[in-house]
């Protein structure tokens, strides 16, 4: 997610309000309305989230609480940001009054495209606080430099609307960065009252979109699209959510003027390079191949930076073809140039799921693998770990790891994860080898490792007095002890660590 300043999250202290004279001075930039028009559309959620440590797989971080302001979309459901429900433990809706409260659940989440639909954990309370509520109707998409309104409630019921223009329109990535969705940037003076992490966005009395987060600077809003929402919605219906498609492709640029003679480009046409094709993805199956020139998807020409005409917004990033446009199952038609000779494929549009990646990109509601040995500590490599090495990690984060994440196809078929030796804690079985860090394990026993199940598997079928580490990078071997090994197992369990391993 972009470094933007988000929206004060709850449990501000008083301080950190406005005064009420900084309220008034800020007062014509909202628009009072009655009560009744707009709360009923609308509840608030209540969120407590913990995360794992990325440090201590075994242990989860000091537990987190976030308020949002969401829109009512459906009998009983409720639209907002899967920031909010990411590795919650407890979710509550609150009416807009502050009167009712009923648990909440997750219907349906998607945190590629930032969204989750939630509805009440228990019938009875649902029916008590959804009694005389109205559903919002999705609103139509709208056009840039047309104005929106973004919906607050102040604690004490008073609803505002803070009216914003859409300024421009792009494909960007609004929480997890390589995800990419149509996002509108909407220009809006925001008010610090009535606080939220998320609101509302408002065109003509319908929902147009969901405030992702706000720069009070530069006073810009970033906002989930009346597209995505409608799409995600959609795709929600059934209670079957099978998430937003991809193609599965990399691809490049083609202005520079010898690289788009060396494709045998003509002067007049467009087209993007396609420099990695991910095996088992939808191009893959059809036939697409490292090489060939995207010119055009379902008739849609795509010229040499990456973009094409849409009818509403104008020139747009290639990607919103796919992954706004289209829902998983859909076929879309890819014109190609290989070799300089124009070639048309049939493509069934898939999901890429987390769970099939070297290196996950996220790990939310999911607890990490990881084998304590000795007071050895094995997890399996995954961006949330590489982030853990601070701000600039990218360069400060092991090359290894880096690079594994980079070029996965440099694995493939030899393992489905990374699994490497993290640290140690100092024991008796660990002396001599308290600074080994950060190396990716091979062999355990003479097994290779492909994940952490075949490397608590080794550990456990050696019979043997020593067991042996291998690590790829360093071409060495780590022996342990299995009777020191196994005792400083017992005694970690003792001293307070729940559990020596993990492999879900």
């Amino acid at each position: 997610m972009r470094l933007l300043l988000i929206l004060p999250l709850l449990f501000i202290s008083s301080s950190c309000e406005p005064r009420k004279s900084d309220r008034a001075a800020k007062a014509p930039l909202a628009v009072s309305l009655p009560v009744t028009d707009i709360k009923s559309s609308v509840v608030r959620i209540n969120s407590t989230q913990r995360s794992w440590s990325p440090s201590q797989p075994w242990e989860k971080n000091p537990p987190n609480q976030r308020r949002a302001l969401a829109a009512i979309v459906g009998p009983q459901r409720v639209l907002t940001t899967s920031e909010l429900v990411a590795d919650s433990t407890y979710l509550e809706f609150e009416s807009s009054d502050g009167k009712c409260f009923a648990q909440a659940k997750v219907i349906a989440v998607d945190y590629e495209a930032n969204l989750a639909l939630l509805g009440p954990n228990s019938e009875a309370e649902g029916n008590l606080l959804f009694a005389q509520t109205n559903p919002l109707q999705i609103a139509a998409a709208p056009k840039i430099g047309q104005s929106l309104d973004i919906l607050q409630i102040e604690d004490n019921g008073l609803p505002l609307l803070t009216p914003g223009t859409l300024q421009s329109v792009d494909v960007s990535s609004n929480f997890l960065p390589g995800h990419s969705f149509l996002t509108y940037c909407v220009k809006a003076s925001m008010q610090s009252a009535a606080s939220s992490y998320s609101l509302p966005v408002m065109l003509g009395g319908k929902l147009a979109g969901v405030l992702i987060s706000y720069n009070a600077k530069d006073q810009i809003c970033d906002v989930a699209s009346t597209d995505i929402v409608a799409r995600f919605l959609q795709a929600c219906v059934g209670g079957d959510y099978k998430g937003f498609p991809s193609l599965g492709i990399a691809v490049a640029r083609t202005e520079d003027p010898s690289f788009r003679q060396w494709l045998k480009l003509a002067d007049d046409q467009g087209g993007i390079f396609i420099h990695n094709v991910r095996k088992g993805g939808a191009a893959a199956l059809a036939g697409a191949k490292v090489g060939d020139v995207l010119i055009a998807v379902d008739g849609h020409s795509i010229d040499r930076r990456g973009y094409y005409q849409h009818p509403n917004y104008g020139s747009l990033f290639w990607g919103h073809l796919i992954r706004g446009d289209r829902s998983t199952g859909d076929i879309v038609t890819l014109s190609l140039l290989r070799d300089g000779q124009a070639l048309d494929l049939k493509v069934t549009l898939t999901r890429e799921e987390e769970s099939t990646r070297l290196v996950p990109a996220y790990q939310f509601d999911k607890a990490p693998n990881y084998l304590i040995k000795g007071g050895f500590v094995f997890q399996e490599l995954s961006r949330p770990l590489l982030e853990a090495f601070g701000e600039n990690w990218e360069s400060r984060a092991p090359l290894n790891f880096l690079d594994a994440m980079e070029n996965p196809e440099k694995y493939e078929g030899k393992v489905d994860r990374i699994v490497f030796l993290s640290g140690s804690i100092p024991t008796p079985a660990t002396v001599g080898y308290e600074s080994l860090r950060n190396l990716i394990v091979h062999k355990v026993n003479g097994q290779e490792i492909k994940n952490m199940k075949s490397l608590i598997s080794a550990f456990q079928a050696n019979l043997n007095e020593l067991h042996s580490i291998e690590f790829a990078e360093e071409n060495f071997t780590v022996y342990l002890d299995d009777t020191v090994s196994s005792a400083v197992d017992k005694q970690l369990l003792q001293r307070g660590i729940p559990r020596l391993s993990r492999s879900e």
